[in-house]
């Protein structure tokens, strides 16, 4: 498994290819989990430098097309916020941030729009595509898909939305027929007025409205990091000491207390991996170790991924 962990598109040496014997032992061992998770779905939060490398992308979209085929419903949830900034700029459009949150007005949110719905939504369905896949773009706003109303600090940020409802109907027309919905994460309320929603926040109440089996978030950090070593599993009264404790901090902080909240929602359990390795979602479901944390209600839960 090390040996496919440090390939790069950049790597051009002969690489020595591993016996046949180990390459079946790692579909032996993928095979249980196979049957595990049949029909049942997964939610992937997919961001950070794994939508920006060509080789990731590659890699992603092939390991999201595999457990389609293998049977297992996949429910896509993507980021934008670098190509939203980007296409911003182009259009003399100034980005502003407060605690992290875009500040989003009636010009920034036609950017939002523009960007989510339209090119990252459509480059990860064409690339999953490529991979024999076979993806939908969905906004929010298709089929009433997530309903929001205006965040707590609305007179500050503007069109940022807090998700009330979300519709799984059209979601699930989609996954009964064997596609991958890739859901850029924009809502809309009663009004008419449309917002840009925290991918996050967005991947969360999907899951918990689906009743999924996994949320994954795919992000530019291994896991939970406890001195030199990443955490595999972590539950909810070991997450509390580590905040309190000052190991677990910073943004990592909310990313944790909504997984442990989206677990409370009725999802059984919820991954982070890196992104920036090769094929970490297949490692991290179809192997014993995995790759990066897992989040479980409580320690004496069923620690196989």
């Amino acid at each position: 498994m090390k040996q496919i962990d440090s390939l790069s598109c950049s790597d051009l040496r002969p690489v020595r290819k591993a016996p046949k014997t180990a390459i079946g032992q790692v579909l032996i061992e993928a095979l249980p989990y196979i049957r595990k998770f049949e029909r049942k779905t997964f939610v992937i939060k997919y961001g950070g430098s794994a939508m920006k490398d060509l080789c990731l992308k590659n890699s992603f979209a092939q390991n999201v097309t595999l457990l389609r085929k293998v049977g297992i419903n996949v429910v896509l949830v993507h980021g934008g916020g670098d190509a939203i900034t980007k296409t911003a700029e182009k259009l003399g459009i100034t980005s502003t941030f407060v605690h992290g949150k875009r500040v989003t007005d009636k010009d920034m949110i036609s950017v939002v729009q523009m960007t989510l719905a339209g090119k990252v939504n459509q480059d990860i369905v064409q690339l999953i595509s490529e991979h024999g896949g076979k993806a939908v773009g969905v906004t929010g706003l298709d089929a009433d898909t997530i309903q929001a109303v205006p965040c707590r600090d609305a007179a500050t940020l503007g069109l940022v939305g807090e998700i009330e409802t979300i519709n799984t109907a059209y979601i699930d027309l989609l996954c009964k027929a064997g596609l991958i919905p890739v859901i850029a994460p924009i809502g809309f309320d009663d009004d008419g007025n449309i917002y840009n929603i925290n991918a996050d926040d967005a991947a969360s109440s999907i899951a918990i409205a689906l009743k999924a089996e996994k949320l994954i978030y795919v992000s530019d950090v291994a896991g939970i990091q406890v001195g030199e070593r990443i955490l595999k599993t972590i539950c909810k009264a070991e997450a509390a000491d580590f905040i309190e404790q000052g190991i677990i901090t910073g943004g990592m902080i909310p990313k944790v207390l909504s997984g442990f909240l989206t677990l409370d929602g009725g999802v059984r359990k919820i991954h982070i991996i890196d992104g920036k390795s090769v094929h970490s979602l297949l490692l991290e479901i179809f192997t014993h170790e995995g790759v990066g944390t897992q989040f479980i209600s409580e320690q004496d839960d069923d620690s196989n991924h």
